[in-house]
């Protein structure tokens, strides 16, 4: 039971609701496909009007298979709006890997002390 969603989180609404709160557009698709493609509307796009989130589906010859599409992306894009993210926690930097940082900034030290003139004092 642990991976019930809370109680106060909204269910998203079925496919009607949804459509019911969307401006359905038909068009057409375009691209590969032949005669049927080019004739027929069968790109959909559906504009969610209460937060204006546009989505469009135009990859099936069928124009049901294209809303279905469509509906299942608005559904997954009001989700992500929707979902809170989880404040990170941040950790201490391991032991391990802060030795092999600073080994690493002591090597780059070393290469460019290299590069300098040496000075004429030290003959």
């Amino acid at each position: 039971m642990a991976d019930r969603e809370p109680e106060d989180t909204p269910r998203p609404p079925n496919d009607a609701d949804l459509l019911g709160q969307c401006r359905v557009d038909t068009f057409r698709s375009g691209g590969p496909g032949g005669q049927h493609r080019n004739k027929v509307e069968s790109g959909i796009r559906l504009t969610h009007l209460p937060t204006g989130v546009v989505v469009v589906a135009q990859g099936h010859r069928s124009q049901h298979r294209n809303r279905r599409d469509a509906l299942r992306r608005l559904r997954a894009e009001l989700e992500r709006r929707t979902r809170r993210e989880e404040p990170r926690i941040p950790t201490s930097v391991p032991r391990v890997q802060r030795e092999r940082r600073l080994e690493g900034k002591k090597r780059r030290a070393r290469v460019k002390l290299m590069r300098k003139k040496p000075d004429p004092d030290d003959h």
